[in-house]
């Protein structure tokens, strides 16, 4: 039996509902269901997961407790934690919860890959130096990371600012603390710089009601095979929300100003 098939693999999703652009998003009904549900789906029909294995990280505050129904019942768990720390909801899902690895999707992303979810963590099992290993290239929206406990653990360690819903994944990717790699798409037919598949803004929502209006079947999950081509043949799509990315990374760029320790001395993320 090869050593990763003993591992506890999971799922972290970070989701809070009191997001300053677009509140209760993960809720908003899309295709006659909460936009959460459908990122749900993908997350299980992972090779690497079963549906008790995914962990929605939110909150302790009250706000936060319609999100609790929604996903116990599509078969998910709840973890509630730090309301700005994601790092430390991280670390103590992963200790609750017995991970070894995880597949971490951010709750903004209700079409990221399975498949690609799938590619990432059979790259981080492969090697055991690792500790993140991320997608880079694809339409934003689609990708995922995994990550290894250790890895998670040791950013705990040495973080310092609490403040890290915007930009956490860096502590991981940009500080030298794990070792890291990327898996790129596997084809040309995978990239499509504008499309924009992440819910931030009222015209996010306009894009991702419309996209499963063409694309969505109810007990079946669509992906990149088909998102891609239906997007490169629909530009009136394209343009729902387009224009928004100059504003979405700006905001990351602010927003991002994260410090963290090492051998004593207080370094800043470079983002």
């Amino acid at each position: 039996m090869a050593a990763h098939a003993r591992l506890k693999i999971g799922a972290l999703v970070p989701v809070r509902l009191a997001s300053e652009r677009l509140p209760g998003k993960a809720l908003a009904p899309i295709a006659g269901r909460p936009m959460i549900a459908h990122l749900l789906d993908r997350l299980a029909a992972s090779r690497h997961l079963t549906p008790e294995h995914v962990v929605v990280c939110t909150t302790t505050e009250a706000s936060d407790d319609p999100l609790v129904p929604v996903v116990e019942g599509a078969g998910a768990r709840i973890f509630r934690g730090s309301c700005d720390d994601i790092i430390d909801r991280f670390h103590r899902a992963v200790e609750r919860f017995g991970f070894d690895a995880v597949i971490q999707a951010d709750g903004d992303d209700p079409c990221t890959d399975t498949s690609y979810m799938d590619r990432c963590m059979d790259r981080l099992l492969a090697d055991e130096s690792l500790g993140l290993v991320m997608t880079e290239g694809l339409p934003l929206g689609l990708g995922s990371k995994a990550l290894r406990a250790s890895a998670i653990r040791t950013v705990w360690e040495h973080h310092l600012t609490e403040q890290n819903d915007t930009g956490f994944i860096y502590f991981f990717s940009r500080t030298g603390l794990c070792k890291t790699e990327t898996v790129r798409p596997v084809s040309m037919d995978h990239q499509l710089e504008t499309a924009r598949l992440t819910l931030d803004y009222p015209e996010d929502l306009a894009f991702f009601r419309a996209l499963f209006q063409e694309l969505y079947e109810p007990g079946q999950v669509f992906g990149i095979d088909q998102i891609v081509p239906l997007l490169r043949s629909r530009p009136d799509l394209l343009a729902i929300n387009a224009g928004l990315e100059e504003r979405y990374w700006r905001r990351t760029r602010d927003k991002a100003r994260l410090e963290y320790r090492v051998a004593g001395e207080i370094r800043r993320v470079e983002c």
